[in-house]
């Protein structure tokens, strides 16, 4: 119960964001490659962070 509060770290959101636009290019793919490749961008960008911050951290 004390969970609900508890406020997600910046690497966790940036997870959850890469993962939301992963699925979305994935999803877009078939129908709007441009599209696709649009949110497939935007999350290498987010991963470069992700990897940026997981190696400051140790994680």
């Amino acid at each position: 119960m004390l969970g609900w509060f508890k406020k997600k770290s910046k690497l966790e959101t940036l997870k959850a964001h890469y993962r939301d636009l992963m699925k979305k290019s994935y999803e877009a793919s078939p129908n709007n490659p441009e599209k696709s490749e649009r949110a497939h961008r935007q999350a290498d960008k987010i991963f470069e962070e992700i990897k940026y911050l997981s190696l400051n951290n140790g994680e």
